[in-house]
Parts: C-alpha cells; structure tokens; sequence
C-alpha cells in the first residue's frame, strides 16, 4: 500500500451582503499519485507531526549518556556525547555545572588536542559542513542576554558574537557562537525512547590553553549546565521542549558512567536545601560542618555567600574544596576521631593515613545546609586512595583549600553515588544516595500542570541516539489521545 497525503487549499469568497461567506475548499497532492514515495519520507513527516502534537502538551524527559568516572587513574571527569548539525556529528563534552555555556572544538582551532586518553574519538565542527548551522550576530537577542550574564561578547569589526572563558585550573579558551540542531534521545509519557532535535546557540572554540590542550584527558568541549539564559537547559525549556529541571546520577566504582536527564528524578528520600538566589552558580548555604554528631567550632559567617565567598555545586570539579579558615578545623576533626592503630602520615602537604583493614573506623562527616538538609558523607566521599605501603593502603583527605580564599566547592568526590536534582523552576537542589547502575523515575512538567512520570529503566552510559534497542522497564503513563482538526489529512490507497 501507498500512503499519499492530499492538502487542503482553502479559498474565501467574500460577500459584502450574506453573512455566510461560501468558501471553496481545493483538494491538492502533496506528492503525486504517479511517483513512488519513499516510505522513510512519509515516516518523518508524521513524526514531526507527532513531535508537535506532544510539545503542545508537555515537556519531553531528555537523556544524555554519561561515560567517564571519578577515578583519576582513568578519567577524573564525567562526559557526555551530544550530536550537532546536519549531518549530525557527535561530540564528547565535559558535564559540568559550575559553568553555563555548551561549546565545541572547532575547524581551524589553535591548540586544540588531536587525541585522547579516554579512547574516544575527537572531533572538530565545520560550520561550513552543516546545512543549518548559521552565526550569532551581535544585534541577536541570544547575544545580547549572554552580554547580560557574561557569557558573550561583541566584536564591532565583524558584528560577530563572541566569547572567552577562564576555569579555576588556569585553562582557558575562546571562539564564537552559532546556532544549530542539537539531536538527543528523548522520552515521552509513554515511556517509549526516541530521537528528537532542536536548534540551540552554542560555542565554536577555535583557541584552547593551559589543561585543555593536553591529551590525557582531552574531550571535544564542555557542557555547561548552569542557570543562565545560554545555557542548553534554559533553551530548551523556553522552547517548551525540556522541563527546567535536570538531575545526575554519577557512579563511583572504577567502571564509572551513570545517569544525566533533562527531567526530575523522584525517589522517595530526597531532600532539597534553597538556593542562593541571585548567583551565577548553584550556591547553597552552608551553616555548619559536623564530625561524628559534633558540630566544628567554625564561624557559620565563613560559609555565607559574597562575592567571594559560598558554597557551590560543581560537576567540573573532580575533588572538593574547602573554606581556608575551615580547612585545619575539619582536618583536626577528622585526625581525632580515627582510632590511635591508624597511622597518619603526609604526602606532598597533604593529610593522609595508612590503612591496614576498612575504612569503617573513619567519622561520619555531616554537611549541614538550610532548610534542614544534610548531606551525609562517608570515609569514601572524603579519602581518596593514592598507594600501598607495605600490608597497607594509603587514604588521602580528598577536600583541599585554595590560599587565600574562602570559598568552598563541592566536586565530583561528594557527588558521585548520590542522586543530585537541580530544581530551577523551584530554585532549590535536592540529593539521596543512590546506587546510580538502577533505574529511575523521572518526571516532567506537563502542559496542563500535572507532573507525568517515566520510568528510566536501562538508560545508562551506555545509550547511543543511533540503536533504538532500549526497552525501558514498564510503562507508567497511559498517554490520552487527542482529536486535533487539522487541515492536512492523510488517506491510504491500495
């Protein structure tokens, strides 16, 4: 059978005098009767039509593979792929929250690494080579809000919109900004995976220096997922293509991978500190640090939020950092409480212990947030292991200080195992443990107002946009069928 899609032209005769204006409706084929159609045409055309029929009533539930891991010999940083063009072409990203803007290697880069350890394969975006790729001028909108937020910047020689960034670790890079499709697996209310686009702006990096330029752990960009105007969440949520929420779910273990969802992940056990409103970062208020149910005689003012002060959550950053007048309290603490057949030694300035059975003799440490949420830490979330001496295993205290500063950073050391939810609409943060190898719930906001749910059964780092084997668990939203009066119909012939 031969399916052919037959148009309505509307034509509208008016009268002056008859209230009842005759309109004459013309019957024309899209495709002509005596072609054959290629059935993979016909088939992109109802999807796209069936892609506007669910943007109209809700928000998609966006998946991103996560690969890399937590441990330094093998990665030390998280990564996604995404897919930009037309072709599309993927691209390995840092994830990295501490930072709002999605930026690529591009052709023609300065200093941009030819390969990398990780064993993934890097890539360079042309724009010339994508038939919907088109610059940001400066008189753009898009640009003008990055202006605002310090995400862009103008070039009065070529009315180009452009861009530098500096990260904490000395690295840096700049370029400019297009627009183009970025391509993701997307999740509807039927629980049911599929492939979905939309246009965002994004950065084309064409200078790199200082961490980004070596190989060991080069990828293709970062993924910024800050709360900016230029960053992809934000975009899409003003598209009404993605929720403005996203949650994590990063694995500890040596194999690494796990969860990254343009969506909220709801699991029973969460609990949410507010935001700082009014950062660039995802601030939260620190108000005491606790070893073993004792709270440390700190001065709650250190933590408070200034210019150059606070507490942030930043997926960019491996390990954690801790305010300088905090530092020697916290280690202090930590040193007291082991039991005396713990030996402590120093490596390179840094605290650490030889440890001849568990890490079961080591204090709970307690990060105490507004709103009454703690985040709970183990000897695992703040000792990492450097070596072995002799019967015994070298633990290194994972939070460090930055000279002179005050300011406190929670990497990926904290996060990992432990679902994190990034609630802007509600500007708050939200986290459990978590074993992130299982699955999750996920929700997302839909048009009428009702939260509509889907089970993330067996999206892990290993989900690729090209295979369309993921069979999620079950089914838990019955999706309505919606009657729409349209002007195009679509008849089947023999």
């Amino acid at each position: 059978m031969v399916t052919a899609v037959i148009l309505f032209t509307v034509t509208v005769v008016l009268s002056s005098t008859v209230a009842s204006s005759p309109v004459t409706l013309t019957l024309e084929r899209a495709f002509p009767s005596n072609h054959g159609v290629e059935l993979s045409h016909l088939k992109a055309l109802d999807t796209f039509r069936h892609q506007r029929f669910l943007q109209s009533t809700t928000s998609y539930v966006v998946n991103f593979p996560v690969k890399g891991s937590f441990d330094t010999s093998k990665a030390g940083l998280y990564f996604t792929k995404v897919n930009l063009g037309t072709p599309p072409r993927e691209f390995y990203v840092q994830i990295d929250t501490g930072s709002d803007v999605l930026w690529v290697s591009c052709a023609s880069c300065v200093g941009c690494p030819q390969t990398s350890g990780l064993q993934i394969q890097l890539n360079y975006f042309d724009p010339r080579s994508s038939s919907t790729s088109s610059f940001i001028a400066c008189s753009d909108q898009r640009c003008k809000n990055g202006v605002q937020s310090s995400d862009s910047s103008c070039s009065g020689r070529n009315n180009q919109c452009t861009y530098i960034f500096q990260y904490g670790d000395g690295s840096g890079t700049s370029g400019y900004y297009v627009s183009d499709f970025m391509h993701f697996a997307s999740i509807t209310q039927e629980s049911l995976l599929s492939n979905s686009s939309a246009p965002v702006v994004f950065g084309c990096s064409n200078q790199q220096s200082g961490d980004l330029t070596k190989s060991d752990r080069a990828i293709d960009g970062i993924f910024g997922f800050g709360q900016q105007g230029m960053s992809v969440i934000s975009q899409l949520a003003s598209q009404g293509i993605a929720p403005r929420v996203f949650s994590h779910c990063l694995k500890g273990d040596s194999s690494g991978g796990g969860l990254l969802v343009l969506g909220e992940i709801v699991e029973p056990n969460i609990i949410y500190s507010p935001l700082v409103p009014s950062q660039p970062h995802y601030n939260l208020n620190l108000l005491s640090i606790s070893v073993n149910g004792q709270i440390l005689p700190i001065d709650s003012a250190i933590f408070a939020t200034s210019s150059n002060r606070g507490t942030i959550i930043d997926s960019g950053t491996t390990l954690a950092y801790i305010a300088e007048e905090a530092y020697n309290p916290f280690i202090n603490a930590i040193t007291a409480a082991i039991p005396q057949s713990v030996r402590t030694v120093l490596s390179r300035g840094n605290q650490c212990y030889l440890v001849t059975n568990s890490l079961d003799s080591f204090p709970q440490v307690s990060l105490n947030f507004a709103g009454g949420a703690s985040l709970v830490l183990g000897a695992q979330d703040y000792l990492i292991k450097q070596n072995y001496i002799g019967d015994g295993s070298v633990w290194c205290i994972g939070f460090q200080k930055i000279a002179g500063q005050d300011i406190t950073i929670l990497g990926d050391l904290v996060l990992k195992d432990r679902i994190f939810v990034y609630d802007l609409a509600g500007q708050r943060i939200g986290w459990a443990n978590y074993d992130c190898s299982l699955s999750v719930n996920v929700s997302a906001s839909s048009g009428n107002g009702r939260s509509e749910f889907v089970n993330a059964g067996n999206i892990s780092g290993s989900t690729s946009l090209r295979d369309g084997s993921h069979k999620l668990i079950k089914r838990r939203v019955i999706i309505a069928i919606f009657m729409h009066i349209t002007l195009i119909c679509y008849f089947v012939f023999l």
